[in-house]
């Protein structure tokens, strides 16, 4: 669940200066800074039954894919996503796991009007993925053609990147992190028209019946742990290789002198890092 948020998605339009490798890096350190807030969202779907065949659309390296064995151990899951290199890398993680008997991974772009076959799911699970779909309406009616009767699809997204510093930060260029935040919400404005979507009326126009929505503060203080120093470093270099060209030359040599791991003024080293978004969910069921 890039955040834009920087997951690469099902469809995962990926932005070739950023090899599959540090977006794999940046999908695990998400999915382990954001685990308590993963599992309180599937903890909390209107479920009737425990189900038993779950699938994971866009899956990445499987953050919800974990979340969601973990919270129904009797399932089985379908993690699909376009990139074979994040179905290789959550097939690893599963065998780790010892859970590659309750796995099964599919390569498939979601936006491509033929489907493979995935059975007929209890739920359906997609983690900042739907923004990323070029046909999201197409999509959302063949989820609930693909759901069993009464089956439930889960839509999971990010209110946009993560705040990691405080307003006035740094002390040279106060309030940089929001300019850079700003810029790359233009850039991804003009690709992904449905990030921050109010998913609730699409869902409903597809034929589902909303049975719930909840917003999820996720706001980590005072919690300097490596992983969220290490997230805070591959958000912000993914959003640097994208939106350089619309910054300020003050604002770009700020923004690098946090991003430079050898500096004294590291985002590494400062004693203020946080992690700071929100998460939406839809719980939407056929009827």
């Amino acid at each position: 669940m890039s955040h834009a948020h920087t997951h690469a998605p099902h469809r995962r339009h990926h932005d070739h200066r950023i090899g599959t490798g540090v977006q794999a890096e940046i999908l695990g350190l998400d999915a382990e800074v954001l685990a308590e807030h993963t599992a309180s969202i599937t903890a909390w779907l209107p479920l009737t039954a425990r189900p038993h065949h779950l699938v994971d659309l866009g899956c990445g390296t499987g953050a919800g894919t974990f979340a969601l064995l973990d919270r129904f151990p009797d399932a089985h899951i379908t993690a699909v996503d376009a990139s074979a290199d994040h179905l290789q890398r959550l097939r690893a993680q599963a065998c780790a796991r010892g859970v590659e008997d309750r796995v099964r991974t599919v390569q498939a772009d979601l936006d491509d009007v033929a489907w493979p076959d995935l059975g007929s799911p209890d739920l359906v699970w997609a983690s900042a993925s739907m923004h990323h779909m070029a046909h999201p309406d197409h999509v959302l009616r063949t989820v609930h053609d693909t759901l069993a009767p009464g089956g439930l699809f889960a839509v999971v997204e990010l209110a946009g990147h993560p705040r990691f510093l405080p307003e006035n930060a740094p002390a040279n260029r106060p309030g940089l992190e929001e300019r850079v935040h700003a810029a790359a919400d233009r850039l991804q404005a003009e690709h992904m028209p449905h990030r921050g979507a109010d998913w609730g009326p699409m869902l409903t126009a597809a034929g589902f019946t909303v049975e719930g929505e909840r917003t999820i503060t996720v706001n980590l203080e005072g919690e300097r742990s490596e992983a969220i120093g290490r997230y805070a470093i591959g958000v912000l270099q993914r959003i640097r290789s994208v939106v350089a060209d619309r910054l300020t030359t003050e604002d770009l040599a700020a923004f690098d002198q946090l991003l430079d791991t050898s500096s004294p003024h590291s985002i590494l080293h400062r004693d203020d890092l946080t992690v700071r978004t929100e998460r939406t969910v839809w719980a939407a069921r056929r009827a």
